[in-house]
This record gives structure tokens, C-alpha cells and sequence, in this order.
């Protein structure tokens, strides 16, 4: 009897379902062209729904939160109205176009302009003007904050700048939404660790690094050692991966026969890490939602689901994390994450979590520098093409994803398919 292929030594799987993106090099210029950041700017990121926050940073009347999206030329505030109805708005006077909100976040009864004392309802509504009559035919009626579309998925609050958004929050995130119905994110978001930094790189370049897992055995050599990765699949490759509508998903390997340091075992015992949730019990409640394991195999360690053009969340048994990559440049990139897990009941538990949060801090601090060194290179010219391999697939449909968008506008362009 042949003795059976292991399906992560088999031969590509993923690519050629979608003929349209074609196989070959990439070009290196959408992620240095001042000119293609504009486009992205304009036809991309001014169009598209945008993780803003979660619904527990604004629990109460009152709170508010302030998101700035300097890549839509905007800053917005989010708050929480009397009502208890979320709400959104260019951080702008109607006045002189100063902001109404200065501090990133608190609790507040109303919005008063520190220029000269305008002040809004949580609503948006204009209801105090200083000397009033002294402006001309002035209706406070029709002065109110400017309106952004805003709307939750899951306890995600999302955004969207156009006036008027093509697609609903719904349909905007289709299949890849719906397919996470169910996964415990309110349960999983008692206790949440955030980071922030800004990376010298572009956007797309940031997003890539988290698109593909091939880089686990060098990158995260040291941090990871064998944790996604064994004789069976010596390159990390992933179990299943596929577009679904703007977006696309992952179902990550994991090393069943890992075996943890004292410490991390311990850790492990008490908790879910970045490594010991794809150790944990199957059946577990974070399976159920069909979006999530939908293969059903038992090496399956966490799904990874990357929404367009720049939220990613990482769901798993007992925890998940999240990256959000925002543009502030060509080659500057804010990027925004936290790691998530259930409130704490014990001492062994919240060790647990700290051992998960620095194991992640440190995993992220890996990927950092890699990706300065590697945007330095690319205005050299050495280089114009990327080559990808069929596990790259999100890559490359990223960059098509964007091009499409641009192309469709009626711009010129077309920067991405070489072949």
C-alpha cells in the first residue's frame, strides 16, 4: 500500500481558484508610489468600513472616543448618546472648523468648542451659540456635527467617512462576517491588552506580514521554535485558505506534539496563550460558528480573517487578538493591536494571561524591525517585483483587492497584475 501524502506537502492548492489574479511577480511600486497612496487614500479608504473600536470602550451615556483617521483626512468621535445609541462625527465645529473634542477619550454631558463655546448634544445637535445674535440669519437647526456612518458587527464598532457608503455594514463584511456569528467575543473581551506604534513602512507592506505564516520557522525561530510546524509540515503551511467576497480567511496549523518550557506549561494550564490555544479541548464553544475550524481538522490552531482593507482578527479557543494597520503615509503606518481573554478569577490566571500578553509583545517586536528593513530596500530599485508562492495567496489578493477598487473609479492604473 502507496503510503499517503501529507496534504501540506502536496502540490499548490489555493491559488488557481482564482484564475483572475494570475500567478506571477508583483509589482514592488503600489508600495512606494506617492502617487498610488493617493489613489488609496481617494478610492480606497474614503469608501470602504473601518474598525473604529469595541462597544465595551463605550459602555455608558456620555462616553466617547475619539479615532483619528488622518488617512481619510478626518478625525471622528464616537459616543455613546443619551439615547444609549451609538453615534459618529467629523471632530469639527461648525463655527470655525476647530475640533470639539480634544482629549482621546472620558465621559461628557455635551461638546463645547474650547475656540469659542459652541456646544452639541451627544446627538450632534448645536445648542448653545455665545452672542448669538450677533451672527447673521444664524439657524442652529441646520449647524449640528457632520454625520458618519457607524454600525457594530460583534461587539466591533466600525466606521464608514463616504456620505454615502455603497454597501451596508452587513454586506460590506458578507460571508467572512456571518461565518463568526457566535463566537464568544463579549466573553473573550474581560480583559484586553493594547499596543500601539508606528511603523516606517507602508501599509500593505505591515498588512503582508501577517497575510502568510512561512515566515514562522525564521522570523519566530527563537519565539516560536516548533509551534506551528512539524516533520509532517516543515513549512508552516496552512490547513485551508480562501477569499470570500473583499476579505479573506486562514485556518492555521498547529503542532499538536509541541512541547512547552516549565513556565510556559504552566501558563498553559491556566489559560489560553498565542501557542497553547491550538492545545486546547475540541468542541470548545470558540468552534461552533462555522467561519471558524471550518475544515474540521484536528490540527487546526487558530483562524485568522482579514477584513479590507486593514482589520485582522485572530480567533482561537480561549482568546483572540486583533492588528489594525492604518495608512499616516506612503511609508509610515500606524498599527494598532490588543490580545483579548476572559476576565481573571484567579492569580494563575492572570499570570497566565501577562506570560500570553509578553509573549505576544515580543512576537510583534519581531515582525517590527523586519519590516523597516525590508521598506528601506524597496526605493533602492534593486529590485521590482515581488514573487509570491500559492501560500502568499492573501498577498496577493490585498493588492488586487486595491487595485480593483482604483481601476474601477476610473483612474488609471492597474499596477498589480503582471501576469
Amino acid at each position: 500500500m502507496a503510503e499517503a501524502i501529507s496534504p501540506y506537502k502536496a502540490a499548490k492548492r489555493f491559488h488557481y481558484a482564482y484564475p483572475e489574479m494570475g500567478t506571477g511577480p508583483v509589482p514592488i511600486e503600489p508600495y512606494i508610489s506617492p502617487e498610488y497612496f493617493e489613489l488609496e487614500r481617494e478610492r480606497v479608504f474614503k469608501k470602504v468600513w473601518l474598525y473604529a473600536c469595541r462597544v465595551e470602550q463605550l459602555r455608558n451615556a456620555g462616553d466617547f472616543l475619539v479615532i483619528e483617521l488622518s488617512v481619510c483626512d478626518t478625525s471622528v468621535v464616537l459616543v455613546r448618546d443619551a439615547n444609549g445609541d451609538l453615534r459618529a462625527f467629523h471632530n469639527m465645529c461648525a463655527h470655525r472648523g476647530n475640533k470639539i473634542a480634544y482629549d482621546l477619550s472620558g465621559n461628557i454631558a455635551s461638546f463645547t468648542c474650547r475656540f469659542h463655546g459652541w456646544t452639541y448634544s451627544l446627538g450632534g445637535e448645536l445648542t448653545f451659540v455665545p452672542d448669538e445674535d450677533n451672527y447673521f440669519d444664524i439657524d442652529k437647526g441646520c449647524l449640528g456635527l457632520t454625520p458618519v456612518h457607524v454600525d457594530e458587527w460583534e461587539g466591533f464598532v466600525f466606521v464608514n467617512v463616504d456620505p454615502e457608503p455603497r454597501e451596508t455594514l452587513t454586506e460590506y463584511l458578507g460571508e467572512l462576517g456571518s461565518g463568526l456569528h457566535g463566537y464568544p467575543f463579549g466573553e473573550l473581551s474581560g480583559k484586553v491588552h493594547r499596543f500601539e506604534t508606528v511603523v516606517n513602512a507602508n501599509w500593505k507592506l505591515v498588512k503582508d506580514a501577517f497575510q502568510e505564516v512561512c515566515h514562522t520557522p525564521y522570523q519566530h525561530r527563537r519565539s516560536l521554535p516548533d509551534a506551528y510546524q512539524n516533520s509532517d509540515n516543515p513549512h508552516t503551511r496552512l490547513i485551508d485558505m480562501a477569499v470570500v467576497g473583499h476579505h479573506g480567511r486562514a485556518s492555521l496549523f498547529g503542532n499538536m506534539a509541541h512541547v512547552p518550557s516549565p513556565v510556559a506549561a504552566h501558563a498553559y494550564a491556566h489559560g489560553s496563550t498565542i501557542v497553547s490555544a491550538a492545545l486546547g479541548p475540541e468542541g470548545s464553544p470558540e468552534t461552533d460558528p462555522p467561519g471558524v475550524n471550518p475544515t474540521g481538522s484536528p490540527d487546526w490552531s487558530f483562524e485568522l480573517q482579514v477584513f479590507f482593507p486593514s482589520f485582522f482578527l485572530a480567533v482561537a479557543r480561549g482568546s483572540y487578538f486583533a492588528h489594525q494597520f492604518l495608512p499616516l503615509g506612503v511609508d509610515k503606518t500606524l498599527w494598532q493591536s490588543m490580545i483579548c481573554y476572559p476576565e481573571p478569577t484567579t492569580l494563575a490566571e492572570r499570570f497566565s494571561q501577562e506570560y500570553s500578553r509578553v509573549m505576544f509583545r515580543d512576537i510583534m517586536c519581531e515582525d517590527g524591525r523586519q519590516l523597516e528593513e525590508t521598506q528601506s530596500m524597496l526605493k533602492s530599485g534593486a529590485k521590482q517585483h515581488f514573487q509570491l508562492k500559492d501560500e502568499e495567496l492573501l498577498v496577493r489578493q490585498g493588492l488586487y483587492e486595491v487595485d480593483r477598487m482604483i481601476t474601477a473609479s476610473n483612474t488609471t492604473g492597474g499596477l498589480v497584475s503582471d501576469a
